[in-house]
């Protein structure tokens, strides 16, 4: 169920031998990443629950279950923003309904993250599948 760009990215950490090399390429992803304008790091993006600060910009396109769910993210920290590209990789460009169905955990548990971040990179990771979660909800069941 997962796009083709996580597929990727757990492809490449299978491939990559210890964690250090695993972060090193968290962080290049999050690099690659558009930045997020500044006028658009306001409270109404901001994700509540991380310990960096956290930045989520959806962009629909349509409306109900089947509006085209993107989202630009950005981050103050390295590593979060890796974590937000791999987010993206995972929901970009899914119906909202799908993005609903998405195991999130499941999917983020093939790469190992669970256990080799930290209890509040932890915590701030299931903020933001968190706030994608509801922003898809809200907008699968306009209609």
């Amino acid at each position: 169920m997962a796009a083709d760009a996580f597929e990727e990215i757990a492809e490449t950490f299978e491939f990559l031998d210890d964690w250090e090399e695993r972060y090193r390429h968290v962080i290049e992803l999050g690099k690659a990443m558009p930045p997020l304008d500044e006028a658009f790091r306001v409270p109404a993006t901001k994700v509540d629950g991380c310990a960096s600060q956290v930045w989520i910009l959806p962009q629909i396109d349509g409306e109900g279950p089947d509006a085209r769910f993107d989202f630009q993210g950005e981050s103050d920290a390295m590593i979060v923003r890796g974590l937000i590209a791999i987010l993206h990789a995972l929901y970009a460009g899914l119906p909202a309904r799908e993005v609903i169905e998405v195991d999130a955990g499941r999917e983020l548990a093939r790469l190992g993250l669970n256990d080799h971040l930290s209890a509040q990179r932890s915590n701030g990771l299931r903020a933001m599948v968190e706030r994608i979660r509801t922003i898809a909800g809200r907008t699968a069941a306009a209609a």
